[in-house]
């Protein structure tokens, strides 16, 4: 039984790791939501279409470096601790946000501004390559028994908090200038406010403790072998990367990619998408802890086969519909519904991954399998989403894209829970036995 006062010690530690993590997530999601005036000041061209494009390529290349931070990153935090890491990645992060809010336009450096940006970006990606991972593992290894999917489910519902920083302070923001001058300047002022955050989440990270079951290591691997055990075990990695597939689709359709396509593809406004945004980021922090808690109760396996396929069945139907009645109230309902299925998933899925990765490289594993499904599919969901729309003129175009992603996640769902998979999860999905010695047997 916890005491009172450990009781209060867990809720600390879950309160700091979820705004550390809130953080991060906030300044490398919010280059999505400005992204069309984004590329009016760094990527000017006489085609709208070349201009968003390159700056949705810009920031789908923050996804490609997000690999390489979850190895570099994510070996260090399994060698020196799950608090040095979380405090690496918030620092390395805080860098990019700050060149990307303070670079003057290309107007002013010409070349030189965009290159600033990719680097800044760049940065970014190095950073969120291990801050899911590193936050999940933490919040995983202090979680009580029987309610570890519970407590995971905090990384994400944090992020859901800046979703819903970034749509409200966009609504304000927009709403309190022009037009012109939002475009010209006002766009800054969400990586400024990011910024100003940074020694402030800073200060109360440093009072993390390391987590018990980190300490009760009495022997932590080199960089050199954790890399060699990665190797080791690429068949769950490659694994995990196809379950990860779904949620990262899914969180930057219905968050990053909404204001862009509700103004620049259903012609609504800048306002009406952000507010469509800001539901959908309230539906997603509400909905995850229940959902992690329910695959506490139920199972992970019930809920991930559950949401794979009625994404299945919906998602291109309801894109359609969408298309055919472009209006807020058509946006909102398709992006709340979409939401549940998200929400259902990755509450399932974050903790899922957690117990399925080998413990010597739980972070690094973690890092590098959802970083990749971020780098391959979900970090680019805007462009391609952007690309193909034109490229074919359906609109519903999005729903195709999460379809692809939902057989993904659905294959990998049942290689890993079937009898000839890798593991076998107790009845409430809360354990794996024996995770670290079963990674030889996750293809029959």
């Amino acid at each position: 039984m916890l005491t009172g006062s450990d009781r209060l010690k867990l809720i600390k530690s879950v309160v700091l790791v979820s705004s550390g993590n809130f953080l991060d997530m906030y300044d490398f999601m919010v280059f999505g939501y400005y992204a069309p005036w984004i590329g009016r000041a760094y990527f000017p061209r006489e085609s709208e279409f070349a201009s968003l494009m390159l700056t949705l390529a810009v920031f789908g290349a923050g996804f490609l470096m997000r690999p390489i931070g979850a190895v570099v990153i994510g070996a260090y935090v399994d060698r020196r601790g799950r608090r040095a890491g979380l405090l690496m990645t918030l620092g390395l992060m805080a860098l990019g946000t700050l060149s990307i809010a303070c670079t003057p336009g290309y107007a002013t450096l010409g070349l030189l501004a965009p290159i600033i940006v990719l680097i800044g970006r760049l940065l970014q990606g190095l950073s969120a390559g291990a801050q899911v991972g590193g936050a999940s593992v933490y919040l995983s290894e202090i979680a009580t028994p029987g309610h570890k999917g519970f407590y995971v489910s905090w990384q994400s519902a944090s992020q859901q908090m800046a979703v819903v920083f970034a749509a409200l302070l966009g609504i304000v923001v927009s709403s309190s200038m022009s037009a012109a001058e939002f475009a010209q300047w006002g766009w800054r002022i969400p990586f400024l406010a990011g910024c100003a955050l940074i020694p402030f989440l800073f200060i109360i990270r440093r009072s993390l403790e390391e987590t018990p079951a980190f300490r009760a290591r009495t022997h932590h691997l080199s960089t050199s072998a954790i890399f060699a055990s990665l190797a080791r075990n690429w068949r769950i990695i490659a694994l995990g990367t196809l379950l990860v597939t779904m949620t990262t689709v899914a969180f930057y359709l219905i968050t990053a990619y909404s204001p862009t396509y509700g103004s620049t593809v259903l012609h609504l406004s800048a306002r009406a998408s952000l507010t469509v945004t800001l539901c959908v980021g309230m539906s997603n922090f509400i909905l995850l802890p229940v959902m992690g808690s329910l695959s506490d109760k139920i199972g992970r396996r019930p809920l991930l086969l559950a949401c794979t396929l009625i994404t299945l069945a919906t998602a291109y139907p309801a894109m359609s519909w969408l298309v055919g009645n472009p209006s807020f109230s058509g946006l909102l309902a398709v992006e709340l519904w979409l939401s549940v299925l998200y929400s259902g998933y990755n509450g399932a899925m974050v903790v899922f991954l957690t117990e399925i990765i080998p413990v010597e490289v739980r972070t690094a594993g973690f890092s590098l399998a959802y970083s990749l499904a971020t780098a391959i599919f979900g970090g680019f969901t805007p462009a391609i989403c952007t690309y193909f729309i034109h490229l074919t003129g359906n609109k519903a175009v999005p729903g195709l894209w999460l379809s692809v992603a939902a057989v993904c996640a659905l294959f990998a769902t049942l290689v890993l829970t079937s009898r000839r998979g890798m593991l076998a999860t107790d009845s409430a999905g809360g354990r794996v036995s024996d995770v670290g010695h079963a990674t030889d047997r996750v293809m029959p």
